[in-house]
């Protein structure tokens, strides 16, 4: 029997929840052009437009590097002060707009350095930004919560660095750390001090795993770092045969342990071939924690609402299906337990009961 098609509009009315978005991977084309030319940036075009072609396109590579290195020129426009409010507030506004009513957006305070300002700046200017964001969006009838993720980049040195700002803003809106860019080369357990540093003071943190690189990845992240979460994790079922799960992939699974996954971005990066084939079906259906993700709006060109079309489309998603996701990613959210709790029964079960 074939589910009943969801339309657009229902989807986009879903309370939705997202764990894996970046911060300098979702700005406007429009701020994009507008903020490159404050700073004498040159973009490929000043066209909004044809600005969000050409990312889309170029991230359509099929290689994680190239897909990184469109970064060039959202991160150019984000080294002022005025550019991080601006891009922090737009952020929330965009995810209300799309329906999300809970998000944690990443990103690493160094990268954003270039302008003179100092690391503890950028983290209180991008606070300040999402804080106006949620405050319009909450006047509008549209509240959001948004905490935030800091990365540490795996391929330099100050991993440990961006793990102590991690500590010292854990009670001003900073919920957790993660590690990201590229992936292969540059395993997890390089940065252990790091890792060990949150455990020590309680702070839980995610870690880019399986998706460049395979299962060696996933297992350093967990079992040597001791990661909450997985980003992407989508090569765990090279894990997986024939229905039967090995060791790692069924500690995953048994100890619902979330994994972070983002179908269109996983295509561009060549993890995988199609919608319809995204491992995060299978995933689902074997009984995993897995979440829908936006990982980069703007590079993917993409919202949750048109993942969680996609998913419907292509792969034979049902709106429980989508609220089971939606759910876990709250179950799996570096927030309190009961702040999380309470999202899922008096935002999420009545939103989709209300939306259907």
């Amino acid at each position: 029997m074939t589910a009943p098609r969801i339309d657009t509009e229902t989807l986009r009315r879903l309370p939705k929840a997202v764990l894996h978005d970046h911060l300098d991977g979702g700005l406007r084309p429009a701020t994009v052009v507008e903020l490159a030319a404050a700073v004498g940036h040159q973009l490929p075009t000043t066209d909004p437009d044809e600005l969000a072609a050409w990312y889309f396109e170029a991230a359509n590579s099929g290689d994680l590097v190239r897909y990184i290195a469109t970064f060039e020129h959202t991160l150019a426009v984000m080294q002022t002060r005025e550019g991080l409010l601006r891009v922090a507030e737009e952020y929330v506004l965009d995810l209300a707009a799309d329906g999300v009513v809970y998000a944690e957006v990443r990103y690493a305070p160094e990268l954003n350095t270039n302008g003179g300002l100092t690391l503890a700046e950028v983290v209180e200017t991008v606070q300040e930004g999402l804080a106006a964001g949620m405050a319009k969006a909450a006047a509008a009838g549209t509240p959001v919560r948004v905490g935030t993720l800091l990365c540490g980049m795996r391929m330099f040195d100050r991993v440990r660095e961006a793990a102590e700002l991690a500590v010292v803003y854990r009670d001003a809106g900073v919920v957790g750390f993660d590690i990201a860019g590229a992936e292969d080369g540059f395993p997890p357990a390089e940065h252990l001090a790091a890792f060990e540093h949150l455990r020590r003071e309680s702070v839980p943190f995610t870690i880019h795993a399986g998706e460049a690189h395979g299962l060696p990845s996933i297992h350093q992240a967990l079992q040597v770092c001791g990661a909450q979460r997985i980003g992407h994790g989508v090569r765990l079922t090279e894990d997986i045969v024939d229905g039967k799960l090995g060791r790692l992939a069924a500690w995953v699974r048994d100890r619902r342990i979330a994994l972070e996954m983002c179908p269109t971005s996983n295509l561009q990066t060549g993890c995988a071939t199609s919608i319809a084939e995204h491992p995060i079906t299978a995933l689902k259906d074997l009984g995993f924690r897995v979440t829908l993700n936006t990982d980069n709006r703007l590079v993917s060109g993409t919202t949750m609402t048109r993942e969680m079309s996609l998913l419907v489309e292509e792969a034979g998603w049902t709106v429980e299906d989508l609220r089971t996701v939606t759910v876990n990613a709250l179950k799996s959210a570096f927030i309190p337990f009961d702040e999380r709790n309470a999202l899922i029964e008096n935002v999420v079960l009545p939103g989709y009961a209300a939306a259907l």
